[in-house]
């Protein structure tokens, strides 16, 4: 029988076809206009419309979907027939159902488990017809189905093969909601059927699309019923609860309660106020929500969740100031769950001694009269790696003792293999070691390290030359230290040595983020909302930000990691420089020009391949 009505998806006029007996309505393709889905790749944001985390489950309009398939992998087709029910609030909204002809035969056995015969499907639409009515069905709800992956896998795979966009919908797994819900006393399964009978549904599941999509509805709204008591009232709990979270997780999730949703730093403490673990985000309130999710598995964070008894948020101007909080935080604090940045204070100096022969030391600190030195390093290991780079350049002594000018003392064996110009026997003037050992090391350090890289480079060429590969790669990874530490220093030294800088950055809302630098640390941060002139703002910070007095060495008023981080928010195209106290310069001929054979050493490094001829 064939009848018009009013149809529930596009408010246009449509037909209803019945399949005898079994009054399944068909969608017939309506009015469709794919530009609400176009544009829309899968995997990223939705638009506006859609439903969002905190969404109350009582105001979300779910689509409780279920398909009967031909059995087979989800290749986009074998799509049999679609059942979907509307619902939000308990109230049904919409239904769609309709046979589909899968363009391929039956097997037997599925006849027998659904009903759906070859007979039955002939006069059916194919799926490439029904789908823009599924789609549309679908837009603005969270998708539900029981064993929800196979179900999407199904659409997703027929939307690819026919040339739709999969809207990426939000889904919520029945199954594995039921699996947190229900203990194993009250259920032996998760099966549909056995669900069902539990909550006692007034639709019974029977391997048919609109019934089994029927009786889920009222299995949801069942286990929505159960979430109350487990504190799940919102979209973004429900789906998170459905998935594998720790009962500390769970247990502890009420500490994400009432965080801000700004930039900030957040601190997870003890119940003696102990910092547990210190962290930034520029949303603080999700960012401590993701730690009692599924997708945290983290052991120590685990251990640190079980320990947490608070959580504590400093809102921040902007992520810039966020950042710096959190490595001075760590600095002060030393959180027992804090891997990196514990120790700002524990990094080690390469510097040239100052007496008449000159030689490299590594030391924990730089006093006002070192005028040659290369660091911060973060280990005594990278700094001794560098020393042996610059001894593979340039005729350096090695030897620890202090060397007289006036009395000579014996040489050691680097001196017999003409590795060292044996200074302790006086072999070599104090100007003429000045010249070839120390000078070359001291303008490397503050200015051009052309001697030292041209020096590696050859002795690099000549070992992969006679097919000493080994070596070579033991000599390119002492280049690498020298460089990566020239180059660190001289970008540190640019920025510390100035006493005020200004700068300013659009922010996403159409403001301002405004910081102050003094000496490379962050002395005040503001920020200028939308519409409000950030002149004044700026005079504000300046007048309210912290005095830092020079000190000595490239980073003498913060921590290194602090005044990097600086610079890589300085160094983005989008923040303007306002106003500096001096010129903000580098070496004409310093080592950043040496970039980009760095990045190719270590890349060479990493990959671990034979060093090549230069």
């Amino acid at each position: 029988m064939i009848s018009p009505r009013r149809s529930l998806l596009t408010g246009t006029d449509e037909t209803e076809v019945s399949y005898g007996a079994l009054n399944l309505p068909a969608v017939v393709q309506p009015k469709y206009v794919q530009g609400t889905l176009d544009g829309l790749p899968a995997g990223e944001s939705l638009p506006d419309g859609w439903p969002t985390d905190a969404l109350a489950l009582s105001q979300t309009t779910f689509v409780v979907l279920d398909l009967e398939t031909t059995g087979g992998a989800p290749d986009g087709g074998g799509i049999t027939e679609i059942g979907a029910v509307k619902v939000r609030g308990g109230e049904e909204l919409g239904v769609l159902a309709t046979l589909v002809n899968p363009g391929e035969p039956i097997p037997p056995f599925i006849t027998v488990l659904t009903g759906i015969t070859q007979a039955m499907l002939l006069p059916a639409p194919p799926i490439e017809q029904v789908l823009p009515s599924v789609l549309e069905f679908l837009h603005g709800a969270v998708l539900v189905a029981h064993n929800a992956p196979y179900d999407v896998g199904f659409l997703k795979a027929a939307c690819a093969r026919h040339g739709y966009t999969w809207p990426n919908p939000r889904v919520l797994d029945t199954a594995a909601l039921a699996r947190r819900v229900l203990t194993r006393d009250e259920v032996p399964n998760r099966k549909l059927g056995t669900l069902a009978a539990f909550f006692r549904t007034p639709h019974q599941p029977s391997h048919r699309a609109l019934d089994d999509a029927k009786a889920t509805v009222d299995v949801l709204h069942g286990l929505i019923a159960r979430l109350g008591g487990h504190r799940v009232e919102t979209l973004g709990d429900a789906i998170e609860f459905a998935r594998a979270v720790t009962p500390t997780q769970r247990r502890k999730r009420h500490l994400a309660d009432g965080l801000p949703r700004v930039p900030g730093v957040y601190i997870f403490r003890a119940a003696d106020d102990r910092p547990l673990y210190v962290g930034t985000s520029g949303d603080i309130a999700t960012r401590v929500r993701s730690y009692f999710t599924a997708s945290e598995k983290r052991a120590r964070i685990s251990e640190m969740l079980a320990a947490a008894e608070r959580v504590e948020a400093v809102e921040c101007a902007h992520t810039l100031e966020a950042e710096v909080r959190e490595l001075r935080l760590i600095g002060a604090h030393a959180p027992p769950y804090n891997r990196r940045s514990k120790f700002p204070e524990r990094v080690v100096w390469l510097k040239l001694t100052s007496e008449p022969y000159p030689r490299l030391s590594v030391v924990r600190s730089l006093g006002p009269g070192d005028d040659a030195y290369l660091g911060p390093f973060s280990s005594r290991r990278s700094a001794e790696l560098a020393a042996a780079g610059m001894h593979d350049a340039v005729p350096l002594r090695q030897c620890t003792p202090r060397l007289s000018v006036r009395t000579t003392s014996p040489a050691c064996a680097l001196a017999e293999l003409g590795r060292c110009p044996a200074p302790c026997e006086h072999r070599i003037s104090v100007p003429e070691y000045e010249r070839q050992a120390a000078a070359p090391v001291r303008t490397a350090m503050v200015d051009d390290p052309q001697i030292l890289v041209d020096a590696l480079l050859a002795r690099i060429e000549a070992l992969a030359g006679a097919e000493r590969y080994e070596e070579a790669g033991v000599v390119r990874g002492r280049l690498v230290a020298v460089l990566r530490a020239t180059v660190r220093m001289q970008r540190l030294v640019g920025l510390t040595r100035i006493e005020e800088l200004a700068a300013a950055r659009r922010a996403a809302d159409g403001g301002w983020e405004i910081a102050v630098i003094r000496h490379g640390r962050l002395a005040g941060a503001g920020t200028a909302p939308p519409g409000v002139p950030p002149r004044p703002v700026l005079d504000l910070v300046r007048a309210t930000a912290e005095t830092v007095l020079p000190g000595h060495g490239p980073v003498p008023s913060a921590s290194a990691e602090e005044s990097e981080r600086i610079l890589s928010w300085l160094e983005r195209p989008d923040t303007r420089l306002v106003e500096t106290s001096t010129g903000w310069a580098s070496p004409a001929r310093g080592a950043a020009r040496f970039r980009d054979l760095l990045e190719r050493a270590e890349a060479a490094a990493r990959g671990q391949l034979p060093t090549e001829r230069t």
